[in-house]
């Protein structure tokens, strides 16, 4: 593929790549190789992507996921386009019924654990058979987070990151990578 007479993304000064995008995609297809295994079965699963910083890693993973499935999202978050968690704030709730569905939630990072919780929570208030957690990143936190993930791609420092579908004040989601933010 050639970038001749397209721009290249000017990423903030000072960042710092703590993943590439080849790095990134062998962490997809190890978590893909891992939720096919657990997760195949005759019932389909429904894929709820957390927007919006998901996305990226629902277009990427989905692909790679072999089941039958059916896809919507949540949208609910705490940070906004603000670099500290606050109120967790509900955008968009699933368009169809959790009610005795297989579900998983595709995030992009999981770090304190309490949108993913309320997420959790909120699927099992709903009546869901089973509620499954992915997130392509975690951060390495002195206490683990509300709740688990159930597949997990990669592991950060307690750093502000951005990149492949994470925002930094609102911008840099496609950067080609995982950085960390200067401070």
């Amino acid at each position: 593929m050639s970038h001749e007479g397209s721009a290249i993304l000017a990423l903030p000064a000072h960042c710092e790549c703590l993943y590439n995008l080849e790095q990134l995609h062998a962490a997809l297809d190890t978590m893909a190789l891992e939720i096919n295994q657990q997760m195949a079965g005759s019932d389909p699963v429904l894929v709820l992507t957390v927007m919006n910083g998901g996305l990226v890693t629902a277009g990427q993973l989905l692909p790679r996921l072999d089941f039958l499935l059916e896809v919507d999202y949540v949208h609910a978050s705490r940070y906004g386009n603000r670099i500290e968690g606050g109120k967790l704030q509900w955008q968009h709730e699933p368009n169809v019924a959790l009610e005795g569905r297989r579900v998983l939630f595709l995030d992009d990072i999981l770090d304190r654990g309490i949108t993913l919780q309320a997420l959790v929570d909120y699927a099992r208030e709903k009546g869901a058979a089973s509620v499954h957690t992915a997130a392509l990143i975690q951060k390495r936190l002195p206490e683990p987070p509300a709740v688990a993930a159930d597949f997990l791609g990669l592991t950060v420092p307690d750093r502000f990151v951005y990149g492949f579908g994470m925002d930094y004040r609102g911008y840099w989601r496609n950067a080609p990578g995982v950085f960390v933010a200067s401070e």
